[in-house]
């Protein structure tokens, strides 16, 4: 016993992959790897999930113990290895096999390592048969187990489930609440997860179940996807109550909620709150500024004071740089950012962002160059962001080029499709359209819609392009033309040259009309008091005539419209945009 006690000492002081090896060769050459369990299982567990440990050597570990010596927990040492693992789906089949082999017979933990790794590979049916052999096997009232096949539920986009197992259990902690709430959240159904969050503060439950800073962390994640700054103010009056708020990781989340929901403002005072910032506070500042344009003050924030504040950047910080120089036009500044990344490996992540900045400001030879010049292979984005810089500049040879090598990497995307077509609109050639048109419905790709939505009163309305299915819609398109009619006399000319046909110039501006920012905005105009701010989130990127009428409306009715679109903000007010027309 005490020989196994101080190696259980020397286990817990490995520190690199060479010490697990020669810990484990001792155990194979004492012959305690067989006869000692529990020192065999602890070195499979840090081997497999250890930093410096490798998934393979620890599953090869396993499989070297004889059947007839493994237990329970030996499985579900090389079980939870694998769920944690960047293949999570192999945990199902292991399981599959431990299940044929028994014994062993799997215990509550066996089930909770494979139920994560169902919702990491998001299988439905496999959380569904895992729930009824919990049942089968009389876990059904372990609480841990139960909590962790709600989250699987959220996850496996069954939010009708996970609330009825959630309803169903006799005994709940808050650790329950929060699986639900975060798994909601992130999968995504952000309503589901908000109305359970109001449910939660307004029920008088016991102190196991009150509500603490995970709470607020995935209430304020929800409210950051539906882009409501109300229901953040909501939770942070909450936290605020409560004393939640104190704690730096609810300040980190609430900034990047409000960012995220377009009050900038408040998410840097909120920064500014934080006495002891971590590199996450900083980031999530940095990523604020980023994607509401202001790139210049993100780099200012970094060199003046994050840098002398001796916190260390990582890859997230260098990210969110390059991305406000990307939506700033900050070139200069975001090579010089990128050449300096020396403590940290620059991603495809940072190598897109800087051939987007490179695209935008219509440097095509540079971006492609360091596209050929970069140290692993392009994935698919890079090559998407390319296409997007040829199409912003028209240069059809490059977005040839970039759509040939995204056939090649067997991407099918509908946006692949859709930005060589408009790079061929652009210059006239409808018989180039028409072909691609044609591959799209040979490979049957379909457009991706476009979205927009807008808050009023609480509740969100969602339209799509051309929409006429709002109760409103014959006021909402009355207002339409009529702030039409505005905008023309203020010179707007409507942006018709992306119109994917080769159809008369009339019915080109009535498809550009009817975009959906458009509708969301003019019900902004209908369903608001005059004066008030408008807020539309949009699923796509504006579009160049959207963007023009969005300015031009904040001039002619004297409101401020702020639209998310998929990559920043654009905040219109009195004729002009945040991002200085640089998008």
């Amino acid at each position: 016993m005490a020989a196994e006690a101080h190696l259980n000492w020397l286990l817990a002081r490995c520190t690199t992959f060479a010490h697990i090896k020669q810990f484990h060769a001792h155990l194979l050459t004492t012959g305690l790897f067989r006869r000692s369990a529990p020192l065999r299982i602890a070195l499979v567990e840090l081997c497999a999930l250890s930093p410096f440990g490798d998934l393979a050597h620890a599953l090869a570990a396993f499989r070297s113990t004889p059947h007839s010596a493994t237990t329970t927990n030996d499985w579900n040492a090389a079980i939870r290895g694998i769920a944690a693992g960047p293949d999570p789906s192999g945990a199902l089949g292991l399981f599959a096999r431990m299940l044929a082999l028994s014994p062993p017979r799997p215990d509550a933990l066996t089930l909770s390592f494979v139920v994560r790794a169902a919702a990491r590979s998001s299988a439905l049916p496999a959380t569904l048969q895992l729930h009824a052999l919990a049942l089968r096997l009389g876990l059904g009232a372990d609480v841990r187990l139960i909590t962790t096949l709600l989250d699987a539920y959220a996850k496996c986009s069954s939010p009708d489930s996970a609330l009825q197992l959630f309803d169903e259990m006799p005994l709940r902690d808050i650790a329950t609440w929060n699986a639900l709430l975060a798994g909601l959240a992130l999968c995504p159904h952000p309503h589901t997860a908000l109305t359970l969050f109001r449910r939660m503060i307004s029920s008088s439950l016991p102190d196991r179940e009150s509500p603490n800073e995970i709470t607020i962390i995935a209430a304020a994640s929800a409210c950051a996807q539906l882009c409501s700054a109300r229901d953040v103010d909501a939770v942070h009056d909450f936290a605020q109550q409560r004393g939640l708020d104190a704690d730096v990781r609810v300040r980190n989340a609430l900034v990047d909620a409000y960012a995220k929901c377009g009050a900038l403002d408040r998410a840097l005072h909120i920064f500014r709150s934080i006495p002891s910032k971590t590199l996450v506070s900083w980031n999530a500042a940095l990523m604020a500024l980023a994607m509401h344009g202001h790139g210049a003050l993100a780099l200012r924030l970094f060199e003046s004071e994050m840098l002398p504040s001796h916190i260390a950047p990582d890859a997230v910080t260098y990210l969110a740089i390059l991305c406000g120089c990307v939506h700033a036009g900050l070139v200069e500044d975001g090579l010089r950012v990128f050449r300096s990344m020396r403590d940290v490996r620059p991603t495809a992540k940072h190598y897109g962002a800087v051939v987007d900045l490179l695209g935008r400001a219509g440097r095509l030879a540079e971006a492609r160059a360091l596209v050929d010049a970069m140290p692993f292979a392009p994935d698919r984005v890079l090559w998407q962001t390319l296409l997007g810089a040829a199409r912003s500049h028209g240069d059809v040879a490059l977005a040839e080029h970039a759509a040939r090598q995204l056939a090649d990497m067997g991407s099918n995307a509908c946006g692949d499709y859709v930005l060589l077509s408009n790079v061929y609109a652009a210059k006239a050639r409808w018989n180039d359209v028409g072909r691609i048109r044609d591959a799209m419905q040979g490979n049957d790709v379909r457009k991706v819609p476009g979205f927009s939505y807008t808050e009023v009163g609480g509740e969100l309305h969602r339209f799509l392009n051309g929409d006429k299915e709002h109760e409103q819609w014959r006021e909402i398109y009355r207002t339409l033309e009529e702030a039409e009619a505005r905008i023309r006399a203020l010179g707007h000319v409507p942006e018709t040259e992306n119109v994917l046909h080769d159809i008369e110039e009339e019915d080109k501006e009535r498809a550009v009309y009817q975009h959906s920012e458009k509708l969301a905005m003019a019900f902004g105009l209908v369903a608001t008091p005059a004066g008030s701010p408008i807020q539309v989130v949009k699923n796509l990127r504006i579009c160049g005539d959207c963007h023009a009428v969005a300015k031009l409306i904040s001039r002619a009715y004297g409101r401020v419209i702020t639209v998310r679109d998929r990559a920043r903000f654009h905040r219109f007010e009195g004729g002009e945009c945040s991002c200085g027309d640089y998008w």
